[in-house]
């Protein structure tokens, strides 16, 4: 099992910026990916950026050159920095961990981008 909390969501306004972490505890084992995802209301679970533990990332062309994913694998966390949002940013975001075929999510965290 591996256990997912995430925190830093907020409101902010357009053009700001806010920072979302996910603490991962468990059996997070060392070969994974980790991601977070977002979904706004009515709209499918979308895949917002992910990085694996090799530290290769990947990122939504809605999102490419704002938002950047990282991790620190000594605290077993990663981070979102989003940069220069936009209102169509609001949504729920998830941290999720893929391993083995298996996959766990949190339980999400609201960011709403309005003035």
């Amino acid at each position: 099992q591996v256990q997912l909390v995430e925190s830093g969501g907020g409101l902010v306004q357009p053009g700001g910026s806010l920072r979302l972490s996910c603490a991962a505890s468990g059996s997070i084992g060392s070969i994974y990916a980790m991601g977070w995802y977002r979904q706004a209301p009515g709209k499918q679970r979308e895949l917002v950026a992910a990085i694996t533990s090799g530290g290769i990332t990947n990122y939504a062309d809605s999102v490419r050159g704002r938002f950047t994913i990282s991790s620190d694998n000594v605290k077993n966390t990663v981070y979102l920095q989003m940069n220069s949002l936009k209102p169509e940013d609001t949504a729920i975001y998830y941290c999720n961990h893929k391993r083995l075929g298996l996959n766990y999510w949190g339980q999400g965290t609201q960011v709403t981008v309005s003035s």
